[in-house]
C-alpha cells in the first residue's frame, strides 16, 4: 500500500533517480520512485533487441566514465567496470593510428607512421597530460557544493583554464596539432551527443570535451560487465535494499509546487505528496508537469546496434581487428571531415560522409553473449554517429532514418576491407541483427525532448557557491537528472547531489 506522504518523491526511475533514492533511503528517509515504463534504468539498460538472439545489448548508453568510485563504494554497488586496453584506432588509407594503453612504444610507432615524425605524439602527450591534471582536480568537486568561476580557475591553473574554459576548443586543437587525423580524434570528444562547431565562441564543444575527459578523475571510458543494465540493476537493488519504494508503470501527470505529484498506473489515477520532489526528467518535461513550457533541445546522434557473426576485416594487416574494435574505432572523423558534415547537417542535409565511431562491447565483456554465440565467434557492435540533428528526421522519420543508416554504413565501409553488412548475424526469423535509433526515436520511445541524450546543453561545472546545481525556482522541487548542472552521461552525480541538497 502506498503512503499518502513521503519525504521524497522521485519522478523517473533512470539511474540518477535510483542513486538519489538509494542515498536518501539509506539516510532513513521515506522515498517513492515513480517510473513510467515497466522497468527502471532509463537509457542505461540492456536489451535482447533481436528475436531469438541471445545478446544483451546496451541499447542506448553504452560506456561508463563519469560514475564516481565514491558513489559505487557508498552504495555498495555490485558492478564491475573494465578498462579497455586499446583507447582508439583510426583508419587512414591502408594503415591507421592505434593508441594502445598497454604499449607506449607501439603507440609511438603508429603516430610516427601516420604523421611522419614525433611532433604530433609530443603534442598529444602534452594535451592529455593537461586534461589528466584537470580531471584529477575537478572530478572530486563534482560531488561537492558548487565552486564559483574564480575558484574553479584557481583550481585548474592558467593554461588549462585558457585552453579548455575560455578559448574555442577548435582553435586550441588547430594550434596544438598539425595533422588532420589527430585533430579529429581529439575533437570527437567535444562532439559526442553535441551538435556544435568546435570553433564557435559559445564554447558548447568545450563543455562537451570537458565532461568526456574528467570522468572519475581519470577520464577512462570503461565497459560495464553485463551491459548498462547491470549498472541500473545494481542501483535499483541498492535503493530497494535501503527501503525505497519503486513503482513502475506509473506515469506522472503533474507536479505541484506544494509537492503533490499526480500519477496514473494500471489501477487508475492517484496523488501523493513529497516534502521534496526530485525530478529525474529533462527540464522541458518538468516544465510541462508544472503546467508551463520550455523549449525542447535538439539531440544530434544516430545510434546503431548490431550483432556480427564475425569481426570485419581491416585494410591494415598490421592491426588485429580485435585490437581495432575493442577501443573506439573512428570512422571519417578527421578535422576537415567533421567540419564538412557539420556544415551539411546545419543546412538540413544528411552528411554525405557521416562521421561515426564504433566499438565491440563483447571483446572486453563476452558475458553479454550466450554461450552459443561466443563459441561461434559472434560479437556485438555499437555505432555512434555524429552530426545527425533531430531536424533531419522531423518531416519523414522512417525515410530519413533509413537514408542516414545507408549513408553511415557506406561511410564505415569506406574504411574497411569488406562491407560490414557481410558480417551481420541473421536472427532465426531471417532478419539482420541491426537497429538504428535517431533523436526522433529517442523522443518517441524514451520521452527525451528533441532526443537530446544529455537532456539539454551541458553546463560548466561551477556556479553559485553553496548550491548543488540541482535547485529550481521552486523550494520543494529539485532537478536530479542529466539536465542538472554537472549532469550528462551515466554518472549518478545529479542524483547524489540532489540527495545531499535534501539531506542538508
Amino acid at each position: 500500500m502506498l503512503r499518502s506522504r513521503y519525504e521524497a518523491v522521485i519522478v523517473g526511475g533512470g539511474h540518477n533517480g535510483l542513486v538519489a533514492a538509494a542515498y536518501l533511503a539509506r539516510a532513513g528517509r521515506r522515498v517513492l520512485v515513480l517510473e513510467r515504463l515497466d522497468h527502471v534504468g532509463g537509457l542505461a539498460v540492456s536489451a535482447r533487441a533481436f528475436p531469438g538472439v541471445d545478446a544483451r545489448l546496451s541499447r542506448y548508453s553504452y560506456l561508463v566514465s563519469l560514475l564516481p568510485s565514491k558513489v559505487v563504494a557508498d552504495l555498495g554497488l555490485r558492478v564491475t567496470l573494465r578498462r579497455r586496453r586499446y583507447a582508439s584506432y583510426t583508419p587512414v588509407g591502408e594503415s591507421g593510428l592505434l593508441v594502445d594503453n598497454g604499449d607506449a612504444a607501439r603507440t609511438a610507432a603508429s603516430f610516427a607512421r601516420i604523421t611522419g615524425g614525433t611532433d604530433e605524439l609530443d603534442a598529444w602527450r602534452r594535451f592529455y597530460g593537461m586534461t589528466a591534471d584537470v580531471a584529477a582536480r575537478v572530478a572530486p568537486t563534482l560531488l561537492e557544493p558548487l565552486a564559483d568561476r574564480a575558484a574553479m580557475r584557481r583550481l585548474v591553473g592558467d593554461e588549462a583554464w585558457r585552453d579548455l574554459f575560455e578559448r574555442p576548443i577548435g582553435e586550441v586543437v588547430d594550434e596544438r596539432f598539425a595533422d588532420d587525423t589527430v585533430r579529429g580524434v581529439v575533437l570527437t570528444d567535444a562532439l559526442i551527443g553535441t551538435f556544435a562547431d568546435p570553433s564557435d565562441p559559445g564554447l558548447l564543444a568545450n563543455r562537451c570535451l570537458l565532461y568526456h575527459v574528467i570522468g572519475d578523475g581519470t577520464g577512462d571510458w570503461n565497459v560495464p560487465v553485463g551491459g548498462m543494465g547491470a549498472v541500473s540493476g545494481a542501483l535499483a537493488d541498492a535503493a530497494r535494499a535501503a527501503g525505497a519504494e519503486i513503482l513502475t508503470g506509473a506515469e506522472v501527470l503533474a507536479v505541484d509546487a506544494s509537492g503533490e505529484v499526480a500519477f496514473r498506473d494500471a489501477g487508475g489515477e492517484h496523488a501523493v505528496v513529497g516534502e521534496r520532489v526530485l525530478a529525474n526528467v529533462p527540464p522541458a518535461v518538468l516544465a510541462r508537469l508544472l503546467g508551463g513550457t520550455e523549449p525542447a533541445p535538439e539531440g544530434a546522434q544516430l545510434k546503431v546496434n548490431m550483432v556480427l557473426s564475425r569481426l570485419p576485416r581491416l585494410k591494415d594487416p598490421a592491426v588485429d581487428p580485435e585490437a581495432a574494435f575493442s577501443g573506439t574505432f573512428h570512422i571519417n572523423e578527421g578535422r576537415d571531415q567533421l567540419a564538412r558534415a557539420f556544415a551539411e547537417a546545419s543546412a538540413g542535409r544528411i552528411p554525405t560522409l557521416p562521421p561515426a565511431e564504433v566499438y565491440c562491447h563483447s571483446l572486453t565483456d563476452p558475458s553479454i553473449l550466450g554461450q552459443g554465440l561466443r563459441e561461434a565467434g559472434a560479437h556485438t557492435m555499437t555505432l555512434f554517429g555524429l552530426h545527425m540533428p533531430a531536424r533531419l528526421f522531423r518531416d519523414d522519420p522512417a525515410g530519413a532514418r533509413e537514408a542516414a543508416l545507408r549513408a553511415t554504413l557506406a561511410s564505415m565501409n569506406r574504411v574497411l576491407a569488406e562491407p560490414v553488412e557481410d558480417c551481420l548475424l541473421r536472427a532465426p526469423d531471417g532478419g539482420l541483427c541491426l537497429e538504428a535509433k535517431t533523436p526522433v526515436d529517442l523522443e518517441t520511445e524514451a520521452g527525451l525532448p528533441g532526443g537530446h541524450i544529455f537532456h539539454r546543453d551541458l553546463s560548466w561545472p561551477y556556479g553559485e557557491p553553496g548550491r548543488w546545481g540541482v535547485e529550481t525556482d521552486l523550494e520543494r522541487v529539485l532537478l536530479c537528472g542529466a539536465g542538472a548542472r554537472r549532469g550528462g552521461g551515466v554518472s549518478g552525480i545529479p542524483g547524489h547531489n540532489a540527495a545531499m541538497a535534501l539531506l542538508g
